[in-house]
């Protein structure tokens, strides 16, 4: 690769750095010690998002996956089993955490085109009261999934169903402020009261900092005092208690303040990506709702697939996938860097 090269990482969200601002916000953060509850910047974020979300409390902890693995093991217990999409996060790509650490069966169910589970397979999966069968007790969804926004009218469906089952409902929301936004552009509402109009249709929201809203780590559990309580003992055995924590949650706080609207942003420059891609023989471009962009690789392209993502290196441009390419715009991804992605894309299929 050329030094004069810029390097576009549009891997994931998961990528950005700190601004500038942010590192500030988080040198001047006070301290305390969180496993004794007395970080000041900790508490502070807690109850920012649960008050955003419209629960009564929160848990600030590393990871979504230890996010969603808390929410697991306080909403079931041995022997019981959860429904959950093939293709959602906390079952495919978490390392099967709650059967691992809490006995917990995923009942993993087949997503429709648009990323829900059929209400008739949800009926379907939910088992008799017979000792032969695993307690059905949870269902958990995920929004947005693969970077697709849920429609709300599904949310509000499925959630009913689940409680009217006798249900607990738990949301993967890592880019619940993606699916915000999105589904703000249609309502004409703000982000923040679409975010909270999704959340409430849960029990518990697990919500990421360290994705599109540019914090360096960490993700919030809301749901009931009673649920986070839970939740914290096993943040507790889970190793999650991270002392003088409030320097991270200061990125976290800074992001609610200075990143959620702009998100648009990140959808913006994904579609300015699929645009640029479209028409291109041996790609097939799947329109985002938010920042992801999937492209397809389909007939003499797939033979090609790895000396694509060799010439895309070659060209300082970062991707994941084989014969499907998944590319997310984040803060650090400009128009500029949209640009020299299309054509480094296209240069390779008109060479």
């Amino acid at each position: 690769m050329q030094n004069h090269q810029p390097l576009v990482d549009l891997r994931s969200d998961t990528v950005t750095q700190p601004t500038a601002a942010m590192r500030q916000a988080m040198l001047a953060a006070p301290l305390g010690d969180d496993v004794f509850g007395d970080d000041p910047t900790v508490n502070a974020l807690q109850a920012r998002i649960a008050s955003l979300l419209g629960f009564e409390a929160a848990l600030f902890v590393p990871t979504g996956t230890q996010s969603n693995l808390c929410a697991l093991l306080a909403h079931c217990q041995r022997g019981d089993e959860y429904l959950v999409g093939q293709q959602a996060h906390c079952y495919r790509w978490e390392g099967g955490g709650g059967a691992v650490f809490g006995s917990i069966q995923p009942q993993p169910l087949a997503h429709q085109p648009d990323g829900t589970l059929a209400l008739a397979d949800l009926e379907a999966a939910v088992k008799p009261d017979d000792a032969h069968f695993a307690r059905t007790r949870l269902l958990a969804l995920e929004n947005t999934l693969g970077g697709k926004l849920l429609p709300f009218d599904y949310v509000q469906s499925a959630t009913d169903w689940a409680q009217s089952k006798g249900l607990s409902r738990h949301l993967d929301g890592a880019r619940l402020f993606n699916a915000a936004v999105a589904q703000a552009a249609l309502t004409g509402a703000t982000a923040q009261a679409e975010g909270k109009r999704i959340a409430q249709c849960f029990d518990s929201v697990s919500v990421c900092f360290s994705k599109g809203l540019g914090a360096p780590v960490g993700s919030a559990l809301c749901g009931s005092a009673e649920f986070i309580q839970r939740a914290h003992r096993i943040r507790k055995m889970a190793g999650g208690g991270m002392r003088q924590s409030g320097m991270l949650a200061a990125a976290a706080l800074y992001a609610l303040d200075h990143h959620l609207d702009r998100l648009a942003d990140d959808h913006a420059q994904a579609q300015r990506l699929a645009a640029g891609l479209a028409g291109v023989p041996g790609l097939q471009v799947e329109a985002p709702h938010t920042n992801i962009v999937f492209v397809d690789l389909v007939g003499d392209a797939r033979d090609r697939s790895a000396a694509l993502l060799a010439h895309l290196a070659a060209h300082g441009v970062r991707a994941t996938g084989l014969y499907r390419l998944r590319f997310v715009t984040h803060l650090n991804v400009d128009a500029a860097g949209v640009d020299h992605a299309v054509a480094a894309i296209r240069g390779f299929f008109n060479a």
